[in-house]
């Protein structure tokens, strides 16, 4: 089963308000592994940078101005994502983020049944608790020790320990672990001497019997009488 987990980093938080991808990255998994494949690309978003948004991601300008446009990476990010599944935190902001940005250069969107959004899936395991990265991680121990800023292509890398946590845990690491652990040699099993009891007879007694007799008696219009 292949997944692609994937965030972006933008201008702002509205796209219909003429705000613009800034940065994608995506991690393929393999059966919720991570394969180590990744795609990574910054973009010019063809506006300025709001400040606000740059204290976010600490992308500006100057830097932006250099990138590629999205039309001329398109192509690659599509074809790295192919029909597999998306994996996204808030994934309803990621997705209306690349849709616009895919319409707006003649692509068709991507469906959004496709998306597996991990916001909500942490709602439904841990109701009433944080969603956010940052405190998914801290509760699953993930380390952020090198992020210190949001970065798309990081974000994801963190997103898919998160997702692998959120779909019950590391069992496929521990599976393989398992199944490679060295066998101990020279190792003596002690063989149990098992004591059976003798059975008992388990027919009823002729007292048996007449005291059921007796307490079917007692009750009134038993069903299995009627007809």
């Amino acid at each position: 089963m292949r997944e692609i987990v994937f965030d972006t980093e933008t201008t702002g938080l509205d796209p219909l308000q003429g705000h613009r991808v800034v940065e994608i990255g995506c991690v393929e998994l393999m059966n919720l592994v991570a394969t180590g494949r990744t795609w990574h690309s910054y973009l010019n978003p063809e506006r300025d940078m709001p400040v606000e948004a740059s204290i976010v991601h600490g992308l500006k300008d100057e830097f932006l101005v250099n990138q590629p446009l999205f039309a001329s990476i398109a192509d690659g990010f599509l074809e790295f994502i192919g029909d597999s599944p998306i994996i996204a935190h808030n994934a309803s902001f990621d997705m209306g983020f690349i849709n616009a940005e895919l319409t707006r250069h003649g692509y068709k969107a991507l469906a959004k049944d496709r998306a597996i959004d991990t916001v909500a899936m942490a709602r439904r395991r841990f109701p009433g608790a944080p969603a956010s990265l940052d405190a998914l991680c801290k509760r699953f121990g993930v380390d952020l020790s090198g992020r210190k800023v949001h970065g798309a292509l990081l974000d994801a890398q963190l997103l898919a320990e998160v997702y692998l946590e959120l779909r019950g845990g590391r069992q496929p690491g521990l599976q393989m672990e398992a199944e490679t652990a060295p066998v101990a040699e020279n190792v003596v099993v002690e063989e149990r001497v098992r004591e059976y009891m003798t059975p008992r007879a388990h027919a009823p007694s002729d007292e048996e019997l007449l005291a059921h007799e007796a307490f079917l008696a007692q009750i009134k219009d038993p069903i299995w009488k009627r007809t």
